[in-house]
């Protein structure tokens, strides 16, 4: 028989996390456990509002599934029962981390993965003045690849600060759709003088047609506009990268499907993630293996993560041992 506990948790981070659409203190994330003899695992998903989501709604829609759960619900059968999004992706790593804990092996080679190795990920600059981020970018200046949130009408000015700080780091720069269709052509030529190597989601989910129109002065990445597999061939063209999050893909056997789907059309990859844990953020490490750009720095943002956690040497993670996941 197998059970199902699911619990929702606040992990505080160490400074104020910003981006266009606000601020947050917390990581507010759901856990799932599913136990089956004495066999445990785990899953976590961050609900996000940007797409309707909510701590006690993802709570609730995984609890209603608890006789599906001790009946043996498999990976397949989830995708029929829960659409893509936080509360599947929690599901569905708890299903792969239990399958590793009962077999004895570890979840990349269930998946037929290679053998996961360092990875490299951004660091995030949070969205501030222009001065602020100079600042920040400063302390951080000996990372090798910087991710600038973005999103007000001073953008241009905020690169060039940080560019100034950290002259030797790569940089990327993420918008999170605040930018407005008579900006971006100038915007992408203006970050393309100051060496930004990619930019994400310049507007609106709903407006990136405008994008068919725009020289990409500047690589783009859809991460608001794209969620699983099946939206990739509508994005071909119009983006040169997807952005790959289990929270929106609803876990880890669709961002994998997402990887094909995204080769099959000749488009980059880069994995992201949300304000999580390391529990989190350990499937996700799976996937960067196809990935250009990384971006799973979020337990650095926090005050103090889980007792077993990802190893960080700077921005180098190590592969997730089994203590953590999988």
């Amino acid at each position: 028989m197998r059970s199902l506990t699911v619990s929702a948790e606040s992990w505080p981070l160490h400074s104020p996390f910003t981006i266009s659409r606000g601020s947050r203190t917390a990581a507010d994330v759901v856990t799932v456990t599913l136990e089956e003899a004495n066999d445990i695992g785990r899953g976590e998903c961050v609900p996000y509002r940007r797409y309707g989501e909510t701590i006690e709604g993802v709570v609730t829609s995984i609890q209603r599934l608890e006789a599906e759960v001790a009946a043996g619900l498999d990976h397949e059968a989830l995708a029929n029962v829960l659409p893509p999004g936080a509360a599947r992706n929690a599901l569905d790593c708890a299903l792969w981390d239990l399958e590793a804990k009962r077999t004895g092996r570890r979840v990349w080679d269930l998946a037929g993965l290679e053998t996961p190795r360092h990875i490299t990920t951004a660091f995030t600059i949070s969205l501030e003045t222009p001065d602020a981020m100079e600042t920040a970018a400063r302390a951080e200046a000996a990372r090798p690849l910087l991710k600038l949130k973005l999103g007000g009408t001073d953008d241009v000015e905020r690169v060039r600060h940080v560019r100034t700080a950290a002259p030797g780091a790569r940089l990327i720069v993420d918008a999170n759709e605040a930018w407005r269709p008579d900006d971006v052509a100038a915007r992408l030529q203006a970050l393309a003088g100051l060496g930004v190597e990619l930019v994400e989601q310049p507007l609106p989910a709903s407006e990136d047609e405008v994008l068919d129109r725009v020289p990409h002065a500047v690589p783009i990445c859809a991460d608001e506009s794209c969620h699983t597999s099946a939206d990739v061939a509508s994005l071909a063209g119009r983006y040169d990268y997807v952005n790959i999050k289990l929270d929106k893909t609803g876990g880890l056997t669709e961002a994998l499907r997402l990887v094909g789907a995204a080769h099959t059309h000749n488009m980059g990859i880069m994995v992201g993630c949300m304000m999580g844990t390391s529990l989190g953020i350990a499937p996700a490490l799976l996937v960067a293996a196809a990935a250009e750009y990384v971006d799973l720095d979020a337990p650095l943002w926090l005050a103090e993560d889980r007792t077993q956690s990802l190893q960080y040497a700077g921005s180098v993670v190590a592969p997730a041992g089994p203590a953590v996941w999988g």
